[in-house]
Parts: structure tokens; sequence; C-alpha cells
């Protein structure tokens, strides 16, 4: 017997299917925290020194968080190559947006305190904002589009035409909502940790900013929720479903009709977790940041960023990228995939490298452990930015 055939075909295309969602999920927790806090940073910081503060919270972990980022991109491109092709190019200014946002990280990080000037400083501090807000509103509008349909068909030799216009047409009413729900998500976040990680002022004001956005994350949710269901048409498959054969986007019928992103739930109940999770966590997280209860309230808002996203993810299934002008052409767990060998030998390196990134990372935040000292950063020791 050949080795991957020790997994199935089916199998192993919903094993990585799972396996996107929780390199999303991480990316959305782990890097999630260090968007949200440098939104904040203009908000809950004052003075030089409580800016520092706030940027040494993040400062010696945002580089390694955001592996998660780069092992989503590149299981993606590996996976599923069909929706590397179609997000990345259909996608192409908004991903241009996160990128141009992304970078300016690195350089406010290293280059705000290389002078005195009060200006200066003030200007890279904006720069961390953009950098921490535009990511998390561009990636909530493509969610939102994602729900929506993207407007991408292929033709009979598979080449892809995508039939967007600009980077304006992705920020529609509901992709907008979505856009802000994943604002106030990683904001919430964002306060948890600035809360876990300093004291003071800075604690308090991120202790009030993080209890807004929990109530704004929740009403969102909701809000969201309700319009998927009464004005948001989902997609099935009309024909039959064949979950071995060969990825061929165009070997299906599909067709789109109302509330059939609320079928999957009516049909598996156990899957109403995860919008219960969705509420639960932002609830827990409001809750706990006001009863000062640190490590339960990263916990809970963790636990409310893996609610929301599993709660599209479910909601999808099996689509990852409907199309919106050719039903036929959308993407699906089934159609989508790479080949059965090349599935099975990235599975087989997931399986070696990924515990030991996760066990790398979790010896550094215990090195990292304890909160930020004020004094320290005053008399220029033990701090980096």
């Amino acid at each position: 017997m050949i080795l991957h055939d020790l997994i199935d075909y089916e199998t192993l295309r919903i094993i990585w299917w799972l396996l996107l969602g929780v390199l999303l999920i991480g990316f959305a927790v782990m890097d999630g925290f260090d968007l949200g806090t440098a939104s904040l940073l203009p908000f809950v910081a004052r003075t030089d020194v409580e800016r520092r503060v706030v940027i040494n919270a993040v400062g010696p972990v945002w580089e390694g968080n955001q592996v998660w980022l780069i092992l989503g991109g590149g299981a993606i491109f590996a996976a599923w190559p069909p929706l590397y092709a179609v997000s990345f190019s259909g996608f192409y200014l908004a991903m241009f947006a996160i990128l141009f946002a992304l970078i300016l990280r690195p350089v406010g990080f290293k280059y705000r305190s290389k002078r005195e000037s009060a200006a200066w400083r003030s200007a890279w501090d904006w720069a961390l904002f953009i950098g921490g807000f535009v990511p998390a509103l561009v990636m909530g509008v493509a969610v939102g589009n994602v729900l929506q349909g993207v407007p991408f068909h292929f033709d009979g030799d598979f080449r892809i035409y995508y039939e967007g216009t600009t980077l304006f047409e992705l920020l529609n009413p509901f992709g907008l909502l979505c856009g802000l729900l994943s604002v106030a998500m990683l904001l919430m976040h964002g306060a948890a940790w600035l809360v876990l990680k300093s004291e003071g002022p800075v604690a308090e004001r991120a202790r009030g900013y993080g209890s807004i956005a929990a109530m704004a994350t929740i009403a969102l949710f909701a809000i969201g929720g309700l319009w998927l269901w009464l004005g948001i048409d989902g997609y099935r498959i009309t024909s039959e479903i064949v979950t071995t054969g060969p990825s061929n986007p165009l070997g299906k019928t599909a067709e789109q009709a109302p509330g059939v992103w609320f079928e999957n739930y009516a049909a598996h109940g156990w899957m109403m977790i995860a919008p219960a999770l969705g509420f639960l966590g932002a609830a827990g997280g409001l809750v706990f940041m006001r009863g000062r209860r640190e490590i339960l309230t990263i916990l809970s808002t963790a636990v409310s960023i893996l609610g929301i996203i599993s709660t599209v993810g479910l909601s999808m299934f099996p689509f990852i990228l409907p199309s919106s002008v050719d039903p036929r052409s959308s993407l699906t767990v089934w159609d989508a995939s790479s080949s059965h060998l090349t599935l099975f030998i990235m599975l087989v390196v997931t399986v070696i490298f990924v515990p030991i990134i996760v066990a790398y990372t979790a010896w550094v935040y215990r090195v990292l452990w304890g909160k930020v000292d004020e004094k320290e950063i005053r008399d220029g020791t033990g701090h980096a930015y």
C-alpha cells in the first residue's frame, strides 16, 4: 500500500480545512492583540513613558506572532492553490493595503525613539495605529465580502477572471459591518493584553476601552448574524457531491438561496457551540475585565475570537470562496485542494514542525512573563523600545 493511502483523500481535505481554520484563528489570537494594542496606542497612553509602556507590551513578541500569518498564507498556497490564486489576485489592492500597514509596524517600533522630538514620536505613534487598525478593518471587510460571494469565474481552460473593479467596491455595507466587528474584536483582545501587561493609568484606560469594545463585539456579532439570515443569500451545491475526485471547480452546479448559510446549524445542532463561544467569550471578557481578573480576561477574549471565526467557517462549509457571478465556479473543500499526495506530505511536515513552533512560542512567553515596568522604561534599562 502506498504510504499516503493511509489517510483517504476526503479525510485529508477535511483535515486541511480544519488546519486552515486553526492557522487563521491562531493568527487572530496571537497577532490580534498586537493589532488591537497598536490601535489603542494613541488613546490609552497620554505621555511618552505611557506610550513606551504600550509599545513594550508587544514589542518583544509581535514578530514571532506574525509567524501565524506566514503559516496561513503558506497553507493556502500549498493546500488550496485555486483559493490562493483567486483571493490574492482578486483582493490584490486590499492585500496591498494590509501589507503596507503591516510594514509600518517594524519601522515604527525601530524609528520611534530615534529622536527626542515630540512631533517625531507622535507621527510614529499614529503610524503604529495605522499598522494595527487597517489590517483589522480590511481583513474583516474581506470576510464580509466572502460571505456575500466574490465576483470571479473560471473559463473552460480554468483561467481566472475577476470582475471586481476597485478597492472601494469591497467597502459595501455588510463588508463594513464585518470590518467593524473585526476591529471591535481585536480592540477587545488588545485591551485584555494591556490589562495583563501594564499597570496604573494605561491599564485603567485599557480596561475602559476594552469594555466598550467587548459590548460592541457582542452587538455587531448579533447584528451581523441577523443581517446574514435576513438579507444575504448563501450558496449550496445542487449536483451530486464528489468528495474524493480530482479538484475541478467546474464539475458541479451550485445556486444562491436565502438562509442557506444557516442550514448547517439546522442539520448539526452541535455547531451552535461556535456562535455561543463568540458571545460568551466577549461577555466573559467584559465581566472579567471589569472584575480585574487578568488571566481570565485574555482567555475569554481569545475564546470569543475562536467562536466568531469558527462561526463563519462552519456556516460556509463546504464552500471556501463562493462566486457571486457564477456559483458553479465557487471553490469548495471538495474541488479546490492540492493532490492527495501533496496534502499528505504537508500534513507530515505540519505534524513535525507546528508542535515545535508552539513549544518555542510557549517558552518565549514564559520567559517574558510579567508586567512592563514603567520605572525601567523611565530609567532606560531593561527595554528595547
